[in-house]
């Protein structure tokens, strides 16, 4: 048996690795066919994971758009919609954010101080839980639970933080990016990943397992094989 379910980091960035800039706007970085492709693999994962800043900048419903590929999961047994999951050290989620409001089952990984409250604010959100996750966020811990819960594959959609600690802990399998045609050029914005000590370095190199144009964008997935650490 698997020690945690199949785990994909998906992105779109900027040529200088940004995922957003600094205005109040989103900045958008997809066109219609990127949309559409993180929107089949949104249909093929057991589960989407935001960390708790994407849900209070960017107030993201993570739905399945086509009617069509939702309709296919009803059909094969699955709810319309994968489980929402989110992780937060110091909670304070708002309840009236679209990721509470919109689709079905929700999972609230929450550091362990930060439950009781947590759970009063999300306590009339309907199909929500909010898990206790260590005192300072077990990651293998909140993988171990997700795959008892029948999570197989786990899409990961940021952001920065979330990218960070699943690739410096070994814990991701493959990177899914899209790479927009410009440059964001402020420091200030947020990367795909910050500084850490990543196992995926000059050593231990990740495998390249497709490249292709999706419009003026460049869509590159990598395979990530685990470093031994013993």
């Amino acid at each position: 048996m698997p020690e945690r379910p199949h785990v994909i980091l998906s992105a779109a960035m900027s040529l200088d690795g940004h995922l957003d800039d600094t205005t109040p706007d989103r900045l958008i970085l997809s066109d219609d066919a990127d949309f559409d492709r993180v929107d089949a693999l949104r249909a093929a994962s057991d589960a989407i994971m935001v960390g708790a800043e994407t849900i209070r900048r960017d107030d993201p419903r993570l739905l399945i758009r086509d009617p069509e590929r939702r309709a296919d999961r009803v059909r094969r047994g699955l709810p319309e919609h994968p489980i929402k999951v989110t992780v937060t050290g110091a909670g304070a989620l708002d309840p009236a954010a679209r990721f509470f409001t919109t689709g079905g089952r929700k999972l609230v990984y929450c550091a362990d101080a930060a439950v009781p409250a947590q759970a009063d604010r999300l306590a009339a959100v309907d199909d929500t839980e909010v898990v206790p996750a260590g005192a300072l966020v077990d990651f293998p811990g909140i993988l171990a639970d997700l795959l008892e819960r029948g999570v197989q594959r786990l899409m990961v959609e940021g952001g920065s933080s979330l990218h960070t600690r699943f690739l410096a802990e070994d814990l991701a399998d493959e990177i899914h990016l899209a790479i927009a045609p410009f440059f964001v050029g402020d420091d200030r914005a947020p990367r795909f990943v910050r500084a850490a000590e990543f196992p995926q370095n000059a050593r231990h190199r990740m495998t390249l397992a497709e490249t292709r144009p999706i419009g003026d964008l460049v869509f590159v997935r990598y395979l990530i094989s685990r470093v031994r650490h013993d």
